[in-house]
């Protein structure tokens, strides 16, 4: 399985080098660092490599969601087909941002570093922007939360606790 899955993204980014596969796989949201990073490591990259550019591609999208989300679900409040996206997202991500809203910033990292399914940059952006949190102050603990997660998954990936 894991072969054919690391056979389609190769094919995917066919002619193009590793590195710019892994980058752009890693501002995806569901993928982000925690796919981007072994598939680097499968197509042969170094470490270093798969992991800088994999933190770089995923922490880029914050900036954008922490400044753009809030006019974009306004927005999408307005339409009859993205209404009920935007509501599911709001409460979504509501629900995800209970410990965060305890323990504010360190909530923030620890929701970014530890790499679980439907958390990381994308999650973690969106929550500290319905938050309020600064741009000055939620990017740099999101890129710390993600640089914490990355190391994890080189980790896990290399068998170190499994």
């Amino acid at each position: 399985m894991t072969e054919a899955i690391t056979l389609w993204f190769e094919n995917l980014f066919v002619g193009f080098p590793p590195w710019i596969a892994v980058f752009v796989l890693s501002m995806v949201p569901v993928i982000e660092l925690k796919g981007a990073i072994p598939i680097g490591v499968a197509a042969g990259m170094p470490l270093w490599e798969a992991f800088s550019f994999a933190v770089i591609g995923s922490t880029l999208p914050a900036f954008l969601i922490i400044l753009l989300i809030r006019p974009v679900l306004k927005w999408m409040k307005t339409t009859k087909y993205f209404r009920k996206f935007a509501h599911w997202l709001e409460r979504r991500s509501q629900k995800k941002s209970k410990n965060i809203q305890k323990y504010k910033l360190w909530g923030l990292f620890l929701f970014v570093a530890i790499p679980l399914p439907t958390t990381g940059v994308w999650m973690g952006s969106l929550i500290a922007a319905l938050m309020d949190i600064r741009l000055r102050s939620a990017v740099p603990i999101i890129f710390l939360g993600n640089l914490v997660a990355g190391g994890l998954i080189l980790l896990l990936s290399h068998g170190i606790f499994g």
